[in-house]
């Protein structure tokens, strides 16, 4: 577990411990020959599969594309795709650009085919592909044509998601593993993967963009996020992702990067089992934690208080928020330590960011004096993924990028918060925020689509089974030799063609 002591002093402490973070053998030191080494925060789940969360990775290091990307505004732009066409409510055409894989074979409609069909049969499905059912078939050695079920309005967005990169026919095991090493179609190509700790990327010279600037990233992942801090201080990193909000003014001068984030930290309650199966003690829950309290204790001013699952950088959700009603009566006091005695509420969080373990002794102490006696558990997240979703915890502090997975926020919503969502954490099943999220999924018109985005909110926190804390802002350093970094809201990209050693 992390320990909540965050002075200077711990930092330097750090030290020793730092120096096989980015080894000779593996970057030739020091950034030699222009290469890029980057800290990362979250080590790999199952060895980058684009169908976990590692996915983000391959987007951030520019290793894999899909058929589109997601523009700055959030529409969606070429990629692999140079054009796209609707030809009816469930049908789009999309016709290929010449591009190639870094295993040497050429990107076709059938390989697209391939690797979309791969990714509509794997097990769990992708996020983004737990409200849709997507068929693509191969008009030609160029054109793909692709059907959904039901009228699906946001398909290009969702394309661009770095769950559904296209990789090559290589890439794709019988036993239904996936690995992108070597088989992806950005400028950099992994050419190794050391476990959980380490990556090698060199530059991939076919790719149809154009040659990168940096001849290759070296990347160490480090879960602590003093240590990654450390590591930019001590000159062993050049970027640095997700730097503990403790540790940003200790930064050099010119190295601290703050971005809006689309990052919301939130309560999770589980409703299929345990205490909080009970909505009086779900709002009883909700009463009792102040997300404000954390913007200055835990966040150094580097968050805004929760106002709903959506914060500013999402610009149009403030003015179509709706008021929530509905909600069940709190529990008293007396009620709660009645109904909750002899039990413990299981409170769960993990340590690949730093305010979290912080953001759950505060919550601790608010949901204690509220008549909850309270067990923390924090781990590293991957080693406890699994049992998040199987319902083994009460109660998670929950860091959500909630326009990662297609740039909409329907497919956030689908995921995390209908009957059969594959990343439904709360176990929720209600059947009025089932028939809000799917009446949202079906609306063509933007500014319709966003309106019943928010009317879905507020169903889903009449059930108290989330209660958003704060909006974070993310805080990246970035050495001062190094341009070209994206600083990305949604933290799907970070390098590209430009990013490079002046």
């Amino acid at each position: 577990m992390r320990t909540t002591t965050r002075g200077l002093i711990a930092v330097l402490a750090l030290t020793p411990l730092l120096s096989g973070c980015f080894a000779q053998g593996d970057s030739g030191g020091a950034g030699s020959g222009g290469r890029l080494r980057i800290a990362l925060a979250v080590p790999p789940a199952q060895a980058l599969s684009p169908y976990s969360n590692d996915a983000t990775v391959l987007s951030k290091l520019s290793v894999a594309e899909g058929l589109t990307a997601l523009g700055r505004n959030g529409t969606a732009k070429p990629a692999l795709a140079k054009s796209w066409k609707q030809d009816g409510d469930t049908t789009w055409t999309f016709e290929l650009r010449k591009a190639e894989f870094q295993d040497g074979t050429e990107l076709t409609a059938q390989a697209v085919v391939n690797a979309l069909g791969h990714a509509g049969s794997a097990k769990p499905k992708p996020r983004v592909l737990s409200d849709v059912t997507l068929t693509a078939k191969a008009e030609d050695a160029d054109t793909v044509t692709l059907t959904t079920k039901s009228p699906d309005p946001v398909l290009p967005l969702r394309l661009a998601s770095p769950a559904l990169a296209i990789l090559s026919a290589k890439a794709y095991a019988k036993d239904g593993t996936v690995s992108p090493v070597g088989t992806g179609t950005g400028p950099f190509e992994i050419t190794r993967l050391n476990g959980k700790t380490k990556a090698r990327l060199d530059r991939f010279d076919g790719y149809w963009g154009g040659k990168a600037k940096a001849p290759g990233i070296d990347v160490s992942w480090i879960a602590d996020g003093t240590a990654r801090a450390n590591a930019l201080r001590g000159g062993e990193a050049d970027i640095a992702e997700w730097i503990p909000t403790a540790q940003a003014k200790l930064l050099p001068e010119g190295t601290r990067r703050e971005v809006p984030s689309v990052r919301t930290d939130s309560l999770i309650l589980n409703t299929r089992s345990g205490l909080f199966t009970d909505p009086a003690l779900r709002s009883a829950a909700r009463e009792a934690v102040d997300g404000a309290a954390l913007v200055d204790s835990v966040f150094g001013g580097y968050a805004d208080p929760g106002k709903g699952l959506f914060g500013p950088a999402v610009p149009w959700a403030a003015d179509k928020r709706v008021a929530v009603t509905g909600r069940a009566e709190a529990a008293s006091h007396a009620r709660v330590k009645a109904e909750t005695k002899g039990r413990t509420l299981r409170l769960a969080t993990y340590t690949n960011r730093a305010e979290l373990p912080e953001a759950a002794t505060v919550l601790q102490q608010q949901l204690e004096k509220a008549g909850f006696t309270v067990k923390q558990d924090v781990r590293e997240y991957t080693q406890m993924e699994a049992d998040l979703l199987a319902g083994k915890y009460d109660a998670l502090v929950f860091s959500r990028v909630t326009l990662l997975d297609t740039g909409d926020a329907v497919d956030y919503l689908a995921s995390d918060f209908t009957s059969d969502g594959v990343y439904n954490i709360a176990g929720l099943k209600d059947a009025a925020v089932d028939k809000a999220i799917r009446a949202a999924a079906a609306e063509r018109d933007t500014e319709r689509r966003q309106e019943k985005i928010m009317r879905a909110e507020a169903d889903i926190l009449r059930t108290d089974a989330v209660v958003p804390l704060v909006h974070e802002q993310a805080v990246q350093g970035i050495a001062t030799d190094v341009e070209g970094v994206i600083l990305d809201p949604r933290e799907r990209s970070l390098v590209d063609v430009d990013t490079r050693l002046k």
